[in-house]
């Protein structure tokens, strides 16, 4: 029987206590799916990539902190998780893992064909990432895509195809992720130059805030792009506007490079996804209602 305080310790582990992770993972996957259900997404698939979210969220948090339970000594804000400072084994942290993402399978096991197959290369993306910062200069743009896959997924769930807007939104997303992310990376620098990892911030070097600001114009510049192709209205329009205001504001936010409000930046990104997802949802709801 597993104690409430064991049960804390995992909930720490698959960072619920800190949501934005899901969030960020959520909203992406959302816009593919009333893209591709135009509006009107099947309710048992939508529950499915909600779940399945949280699932796999939580997995990768899981693995993340398997794979860096020796880095996370040396940086202050991740010295005391769970598996670093012992209260979770790393055999645990593994079990942990796998039945996670053997209930998220459960779940795409309702699906049809073309989406379980994806389901594998989703899997692969999320337990390897951890480990790419060690030798890729550009991790963030790995977290990219496996941040992205939800998209693909959704069209394949909703409609058995993957039509190129769904790959044109993968790519917008991608960068999406490599802003905020590197946003977060940030605040990590100076921990992260001292034992030798590799992130989009340090690869950018005195040019990571024009970087996160680089990767944002191009990623709402798609957005509006796709908006032209699927015949998306004033509602979509003004929620990129709007999104492109938090943009703004994260600028000012990072301009100094100060940790604290790096951070803030990061977490205001779930503005940024939540805003976007409603401006086509709303637009889909008028379209169908008048």
């Amino acid at each position: 029987m597993i104690n409430s305080k064991r049960l804390e310790h995992y909930k720490k582990l698959m960072r619920l206590d800190k949501p934005i992770g899901i969030m960020l993972l959520l909203w992406p996957t959302l816009w593919g799916l009333w893209l591709a259900a135009q509006g009107m997404p099947d309710l048992i698939i939508l529950s499915i990539f909600i779940l399945g979210t949280i699932l796999m969220r939580s997995a990768g948090c899981v693995i993340n902190d398997y794979a860096d339970r020796h880095i996370d000594l040396h940086v202050n804000r991740t010295k005391y998780r769970p598996i670093t400072t012992g209260v979770v084994s790393p055999k645990e942290a593994l079990s942990l893992c796998a039945g996670l993402s053997f209930c998220a399978f459960l779940l795409v096991l309702n699906l049809n064909f073309l989406t379980i197959t994806l389901s594998f290369c989703a899997l692969f993306l999320a337990t390897s990432y951890p480990y790419t910062k060690r030798f890729f200069s550009m991790p963030q743009a790995y977290l990219g895509i496996a941040f992205s896959f939800g998209i693909p997924m959704a069209f394949a769930a909703q409609t058995n195809d993957i039509p190129l807007i769904a790959w044109l939104l993968v790519i917008a997303n991608l960068l999406w992720v490599i802003a905020y992310d590197t946003e977060y990376a940030m605040v990590d620098k100076a921990d992260d130059l001292k034992i030798g990892i590799k992130t989009s911030a340090i690869t950018f070097g005195r040019f990571d805030v024009a970087g996160v600001i680089l990767c944002h114009i191009i990623f709402i510049t798609l957005m509006f792009y796709i908006g032209q192709i699927q015949n998306l209205g004033v509602a979509y329009y003004l929620s990129l506007v709007s999104a492109l205001g938090l943009i703004i504001y994260q600028y000012h936010l990072i301009h100094n490079r100060d940790p604290n409000n790096c951070f803030k930046a990061f977490l205001h990104n779930n503005w940024v996804g939540a805003i976007i997802f409603f401006g086509i949802a709303l637009d889909y709801f008028i379209k169908l209602t008048s």
